[in-house]
């Protein structure tokens, strides 16, 4: 490996030796790549102690560096969590195999036979903060649709992210493979990053996964496209028929179940109609689970309710806060989710059709949901096995970026010595 003291250098042979092994991996066989996936949660699943033991350092250092409990909860493993990573490489490499597959195909009147096949981006960047267990989850996903990663985990999870990285190279030792298609950059110098955002000739997409100064940066500098979501400022609106246990469940779990992830639930909104009724039980569910619950006017007659600031409408907590308001209609709730929403997740808790394809029609949002908690805004909740983010944009992939959205397409023209009049 190059003198990590050279930034540039060590990048730029990562690059090389990347797309080298993106080359090899496009046209590996499925079963060869499902391989080195079983082989690699083998690994993960053997060395679990150690990864405990390594987790510990980087939990000494987050907790030196001043993280709040949110981020520790995200940073620290376990052997539940060890097991659940296990468990999501197994079902990665369970997946159909997106690599190849044909999207579409038709014959034309010249002649030409045509199909739509998959294929692999090339190079992926993955940039993240805190949770260890994106090294595995974006690894696999990678893998799985025939690209190379380059992974440059937060400061914070260094230990626990190398030992995860290295139980990946082991499963792809095993299964025959090159080993470059995963690499970890060594060294937790944030000049590492700048570069990768410049690597044009080697790098073919990034994925940055963390908070908003570290997602902002990268869509600022990245000269690399980029599949990104700012900020999970993630809504539920209670509409006027919503059922009111529904309400109270998929409320609750939205905003507490985990708090640091970017499907919480940062906003309530709630139907005029029903403040009196379903609205004050559930605001008080919410104070009683030990929630900060900002609210308007019509809500601070609650008590325990504190009084919200314009800027508590836009924010992202990722804590045990949520801002709170009373809406006249749906409509309401969707001018409000329109103006402070981060095209994330929104969730709309009613029994009426009619109220639900509204929401669901005047909404952009890449995920919406109907009497469902924003916390399953996750590609293991959509079948997906993992995700290696969350995309907002509307280019190329949105919502859950799981294996197939790893892929491009290309197109396969068959002729019979057809020439063109």
């Amino acid at each position: 490996m190059t003198d990590l003291a050279n930034i540039p250098a060590l990048m730029a042979e990562m690059g090389t030796r990347a797309k080298a092994a993106a080359a090899e991996l496009a046209f590996a066989p499925a079963d060869a790549r499902a391989k080195a996936l079983n082989e690699a949660a083998d690994a993960v699943w053997a060395r679990r102690d150690e990864i405990v033991a390594a987790n510990a350092k980087d939990m000494e250092f987050g907790r030196d560096k001043g993280l709040s409990d949110a981020m520790m909860d995200r940073l620290m493993l376990d052997e539940a969590r060890i097991e659940a990573i296990v468990g999501g490489l197994r079902s990665v490499a369970a997946q159909d195999d997106p690599v190849g597959s044909v999207v579409t195909e038709w014959d034309m009147p010249s002649g030409l036979h045509i199909s739509r096949v998959r294929t692999p981006l090339g190079v992926i960047g993955v940039i993240y903060e805190s949770r260890p267990n994106v090294t595995a989850d974006a690894g696999a996903l990678c893998l799985k649709s025939g690209n190379a990663v380059i992974l440059r985990g937060g400061s914070e999870s260094f230990h626990s992210s190398i030992l995860l990285a290295d139980c990946l190279k082991e499963g792809l030792r095993k299964a025959d493979l090159p080993e470059d298609a995963v690499q970890l950059v060594p060294t937790r110098d944030r000049a590492a990053v700048k570069e990768l955002l410049t690597m044009t000739d080697t790098v073919d997409v990034i994925v940055p996964r963390g908070g908003k100064g570290l997602v902002g940066l990268v869509q600022k500098e990245a000269r690399v496209p980029v599949f990104a979501h700012l900020e999970g400022i993630c809504h539920v609106y209670i509409d006027k028929s919503a059922d009111p246990v529904k309400s109270l469940d998929v409320v609750l779990n939205a905003k507490t179940r985990r708090t640091g992830i970017c499907g919480a639930a940062e906003c309530l909104l709630i139907h005029r109609d029903v403040v009196e009724t379903i609205g004050q039980g559930v605001v008080r569910a919410l104070l009683d689970a030990g929630v900060d619950v900002r609210g308007d006017a019509a809500l601070q007659a609650i008590d325990g309710v504190t009084p919200a600031t314009p800027d508590d409408y836009g924010t992202e907590f990722l804590d045990m806060i949520i801002a709170a308001r009373v809406v006249d209609d749906i409509d309401g709730a969707i001018d409000h989710i329109r103006t402070y929403g981060s095209n994330h997740t929104e969730s709309i808790i009613t029994e009426d059709d009619a109220a639900a394809e509204r929401f669901f029609q005047r909404l952009d949002s890449a995920i919406l949901m109907r009497n469902a908690s924003t916390q399953f805004a996750d590609g293991g909740e959509f079948g997906m096995g993992a995700e290696i983010g969350i995309a907002t944009g509307k280019l190329h992939a949105r919502g859950p970026v799981g294996a197939e959205q790893l892929t491009s397409f290309k197109y396969l023209v068959t002729g019979n010595g057809t020439v063109r009049r």
